[in-house]
């Protein structure tokens, strides 16, 4: 009769477990920094995604909801791609600048700093 030990209740388990060594077994892989390092970019470069591509009718509903946005003077939430990433970000909206493709915008609690999102990188539009 086997008996796994995760479906054991607490109580049951024999307390007297050895601990083992811990993080002492990976003291040697922290001498080399640059090992790390280059663990840290593998693992990053695997969760970058490609730019999505979206189609006509998703460019056109994100139209619509940026001009009802501009006319009721409404805050959006825009998620956008930035270097195989996707970020979301709220903004009231100031301009939508069709010549340089941009998008213009303040954060809804400060209006110092503006953002400018570029066409290209918005995935998604919604209204706040």
């Amino acid at each position: 009769m086997q008996v796994d030990y995760r479906d054991m209740p607490m109580d049951e388990l024999d307390s007297n477990i050895p601990q083992g060594r811990g993080m002492i077994k990976w003291a040697p892989f922290a001498t080399m920094p640059e090992q790390f390092e280059r663990v840290a970019e593998m693992v990053e470069d695997q969760t970058r995604i490609e730019r999505p591509v979206l189609s006509d009718d998703r460019l056109d509903e994100m139209n619509h909801v940026l001009k009802k946005a501009l006319h009721d003077k409404r805050s959006v939430k825009v998620e956008y791609y930035y270097d195989g990433f996707r970020f979301q970000v709220d903004l009231r909206l100031i301009q939508v600048d069709t010549w340089s493709m941009v998008l213009i915008g303040h954060h809804p609690d400060d209006d110092t700093e503006m953002t400018f999102i570029s066409f290209i990188d918005i995935l998604n539009i919604v209204l706040l």
